[in-house]
């Protein structure tokens, strides 16, 4: 192809298919690298519809969708906008998968037998799973495309509290003043290093004067360039009207004392890529997504209570085996997405080879738990001021979640523990009853007593526990696209794969959003082929 057929090749795709289009196909022609044509791949992707198939002869076909997660269930939307005929099997009794909200009502049984009925009064949930969206995730997408409404998620706030009971201290420090000390001793140290010249090899004069005004600033340090405290650390008697200035947080501790206490190991979360302000929730809980996906798919396409206990790739289409309400019964379909956690997928006798079966016991699940206390009254917002935002501590109760919905009502849901690993598996085999009691005593050390007094009810969940679910997120060695999990990024047979586990976002709906779409696309692609 010459320069110029190729330029005017090109200006044709960009003028049919737009600027992701004309990127992608550039990648395809070795004209951008390849991380260039990986972005516009993403950015590019278009879901099949029913003209698709006008010009080539071909007709939709049949999919069935293992799993109704958020992959499973985004796999059968996109398929259905182009008409093929998707049928989702779900091993549990409602879609969503981890995206599970919990409300008044609702009962779970754990693997340790543990059977629980929620009392939260109405109005009030817990997001069990999934509970906050960046404002760059595709899921924000879905949720325009789908009508679900969202909300601020108050990820950081300045006004919840840290609290390191392992460095000595004796109660809970405002984020606002464990910041404001940190920044500025840091700022200290940093300005005082320059003004003795230790930086003077690295910096130019005229870089060091300017270095030195960005401190004065960042660390709200004097001409003297030493922390002293401001206002920036709270007021103990806020301002007001006129004859009240406010009184500044006293009692400043040292610079050894702050960096003893260990707070300034959380700051860090703020400047992580997918944890930075703002965050999104749906209004009304994070279920809102599955639900919306759900009515959109048809309810009648999913079916629920059915575990699959087989799946066979026959080389011209795929046969499943499972169990509804005891019952064996079996799906044939033209192709099969396994949507299934790949814990339980691996446990799924099937005929699609050891690579597979491999590459799925190498991915390792991980542990996480939730406990949501519902109080009689909101006494963080009226005796402490806050309103919503993340604790932090070194407890075993590890994260504290104010809810970012109901402000000012007469009752609000906690996260009393949101907890990881080790400590989400202490957890996981006491009673509901004896988890309460354990992370109450750990947020009295915080809070106080209202803590414990104003407890109207408890729900706690353990993903690991979780049947058909054991895990809370997974972890893939060496990323996705490690050669050991070639069998499951490419499909086997007529089984393609997808999840979050597939993706770079695992443990985000993101994750599954696009690893979703990766299957489509190349379902897609073999049909019209």
């Amino acid at each position: 192809m010459t320069q110029l057929n190729r330029r005017a090749f090109l200006r044709a795709v960009g003028a049919t298919g737009g600027a992701g289009a004309m990127l992608a196909t550039m990648g395809a022609l070795g004209l951008t690298t390849t991380a260039q044509a990986a972005a516009a791949r993403e950015a590019a992707y278009r879901a099949p519809r029913p003209g698709d198939f006008s010009l080539t002869g071909r007709a939709a076909a049949s999919v069935v969708v293992l799993g109704g997660g958020i992959a499973g269930l985004a796999t059968a939307y996109e398929l259905g906008k182009a008409g093929y005929r998707c049928t989702v099997l779900e091993a549990r009794d409602r879609p969503g998968g981890r995206n599970f909200t919990v409300r008044g009502g609702d009962t779970t049984t754990d693997l340790y037998g543990h059977r629980q009925t929620a009392r939260f009064s109405a109005g009030q949930y817990m997001n069990a799973g999934p509970a906050r969206i960046a404002q760059w995730m595709i899921t924000l997408d879905y949720c325009r495309e789908l009508g679900v409404p969202i909300e601020v998620f108050t990820n950081v706030n300045a006004d919840t509290y840290l609290y390191n009971e392992s460095a000595g201290m004796t109660g809970p420090m405002r984020y606002r003043a464990a910041k404001a000390d940190v920044f500025g001793y840091v700022t200290e140290l940093l300005a005082k290093a320059s003004d003795q010249g230790a930086l003077d090899r690295a910096l130019s004069s005229d870089d060091r004067e300017r270095l030195t005004e960005f401190l004065k600033d960042y660390g709200d340090l004097g001409n003297t360039l030493e922390y002293t405290g401001s206002s920036r650390r709270g007021y103990s008697v806020w301002p007001g009207a006129a004859g009240t200035p406010g009184v500044v947080a006293g009692d400043v501790p040292s610079a050894s004392e702050i960096f003893a206490s260990g707070v300034g190991r959380y700051f860090a979360f703020e400047f992580e890529f997918d944890q930075a302000m703002l965050m999104f929730q749906p209004v009304g809980g994070m279920d809102r997504i599955p639900h919306a996906l759900a009515e959109a798919i048809g309810n009648r396409k999913i079916l629920t209570g059915c575990a699959v206990t087989q799946v066979t790739d026959k080389g011209d289409g795929v046969r499943v085996a499972y169990t509804q309400g005891g019952r064996p019964r079996a799906i044939e379909a033209d192709y099969c997405v396994a949507a299934m956690p790949p814990n339980i997928l691996a446990k799924v006798p099937h005929n699609l080879g050891s690579g597979v079966q491999t590459a799925l016991e190498a991915i390792t699940p991980s542990s996480a738990g939730k406990i949501g206390l519902e109080y009689r009254s909101r006494w963080w917002e009226t005796d402490h001021r806050i309103y919503g935002g993340i604790t932090e501590t070194d407890l075993d109760v590890t994260h504290i979640w104010h809810p970012s919905y109901g402000f000012h009502g007469e009752r609000g849901v906690l996260i009393g523990y949101y907890n990881t690993g080790a400590n989400a598996d202490s957890y996981a085999p006491l009673s509901p009853g004896e988890r309460e009691a354990r992370a109450v005593a750990a947020g009295v050390k915080i809070y106080g007593e209202k803590y414990r007094s104003e407890l109207a009810s408890s729900f706690s969940h353990h993903w690991r526990q979780f049947p058909y679910q054991e895990a809370a997120w997974h972890s893939t060695p060496g990323g996705p696209d490690h050669p050991r999990y070639k069998p499951l990024t490419q499909p086997s047979g007529r089984v393609h794969f997808a999840g979050d586990w597939l993706s770079y976002m695992d443990a985000w709906q993101h994750g599954a959003f696009s690893s979703a779409r990766s299957a489509v696309t190349a379902i897609h692609q073999r049909v019209l082929a």
